[in-house]
């Protein structure tokens, strides 16, 4: 069949990669893709959020099948659109799309539902940030309303700080929207758990843990990822249950009660506390990086899954994992998450010699007259599979530096409180 994929990053590069290697898959159309897709697709210049240019194009590449990687189009509404002009797409509706668009609806979801996460207060003027502020110990964490790319996120340990980020939002800094979320800083172990879910259904689908912070040893701006681990340990027998019962059935029960039913993947990002999971939030989407650490560990035909999954048939679905640890490793644009370096050649990306257990995922990049050049803050996740954490970031590490991209950089801690536990074990 043909299958369209909306995105360009380096989680679309991953779900093209296990959609080329279905046997359901005869031809891939990106919208708009990076040089990576294009190796294994057709990519289509395209704004993805331009929906009526999109319905076009899928009629015109007689498109079966859609899969919708990032989070702007859903929140904006592509699923019903698509669904209204007969397309058989894989994502959440619109109004589902709110546990991600909308911190606040997340939050006041929470409440209503019983749902365990950090105390919260929804502001819209200075003298309710004020109130909070007294009223809670600091640090406290500020967030942005609506979508800001994994930017809109501060922790602050200073009320002018606070008061300083609440008034840029306030001012219209993410043009989201210019409601600010204050909370409670909760620390402990952060996880990310994933399920796939169908109109009557839901099944397991890999755990990870991303870091968010630009520096090492978790230090610096926060960043929209840059790299990644699965499985996460911090998940286990005891506490995926409390995470299935607290978490993920009162929010997909409630939305099937409201007639709103949750469909595609819904990503759990969690603080663990004492054994305790606590909600920080919900993506309606594949994480970036961790779909690039958990896709490489999928057995399971993808699009059999997915295509089981708009038929609501993913019950008698096996979903089935490689036992093996896998990572990744983003390298960036210097200057990222700022103001970063564009359009800067890649060279020698011909010269690394990978392996099967190796995966270059493509993210800001572009081709120009076969050569590849930087298009993004995110620019290549380096990834690999293996037995252990510590062996694998090496070999990555190699990769990267083997490419020795002048232009760019990276983290190379990723997975260092796991493996520093595992040392010490």
């Amino acid at each position: 069949m043909n299958i369209g994929l909306i995105g360009s990053g380096g989680r679309e590069h991953a779900l093209c990669q296990k959609i080329f290697e279905s046997k359901f898959s005869k031809k891939i159309i990106c919208f708009p893709g990076n040089a990576g897709t294009s190796q294994i697709a057709k990519n289509i210049k395209i704004d993805i959020l331009d929906f009526k240019e999109i319905l076009k194009q899928i009629k015109f590449h007689n498109i079966e099948l859609v899969i919708i990687g990032p989070e702007e189009p859903l929140v904006k509404g592509l699923v019903d659109f698509l669904r209204k002009n007969k397309v058989k797409v894989f994502g959440p509706s619109k109004y589902a799309s709110k546990l991600e668009g909308s911190k606040a609806f997340m939050k006041n979801f929470c409440k209503l539902n019983k749902i365990p996460t950090a105390n919260y207060q929804v502001c819209q003027d200075k003298k309710q940030v004020k109130s909070f502020i007294k009223k809670n110990n600091l640090p406290l964490v500020v967030k942005a309303d609506g979508l800001a790319a994994g930017k809109g996120v501060t922790i602050c340990s200073t009320e002018n700080q606070i008061l300083k980020i609440s008034e840029e939002i306030f001012k219209g800094k993410f043009k989201s929207s210019k409601k600010v979320v204050l909370e409670e800083f909760i620390t402990g172990e952060e996880a990310s758990y994933f399920v796939i879910v169908d109109k009557k259904n839901f099944k397991f689908f890999g755990t990870a843990q991303d870091h968010k912070r630009v520096r090492e040893k978790d230090k610096g701006k926060n960043t929209g990822g840059m790299g990644a681990y699965s499985p996460a340990p911090v998940v286990n027998k005891k506490l995926e249950k409390k995470i299935l019962n607290k978490i993920v059935k009162p929010t997909l029960s409630y939305l099937k009660k409201i007639k709103n039913p949750y469909t595609g993947f819904l990503y759990v990002g969690l603080m663990i506390k004492k054994n305790e999971p606590y909600l920080i939030e919900f993506n309606v989407r594949m994480g970036d990086p961790e779909c690039q650490v958990i896709l490489p560990r999928l057995k399971t035909d993808f699009v059999k899954i997915i295509k089981n999954t708009i038929n609501n048939k993913l019950k008698n679905t096996k979903i089935e994992w490689n036992k093996k640890k896998c990572m990744t490793i983003v390298m960036c644009s210097k200057g990222y998450p700022g103001k970063y370096l564009k359009n800067r050649l890649i060279k020698n990306l011909d010269k690394l010699k990978l392996k099967k257990i190796d995966f270059l995922f493509h993210a800001g990049t572009k081709s120009n007259n076969n050569k590849i050049y930087s298009n993004g803050g995110r620019v290549l996740n380096f990834t690999s599979i293996g037995d252990n954490f510590l062996t694998i970031r090496k070999r990555i590490l190699k990769l990267m530096k083997k490419l020795s991209w002048k232009s760019g950089f990276y983290r190379k801690d990723i997975g260092w409180k796991i493996i520093k536990k595992n040392e010490n074990n």
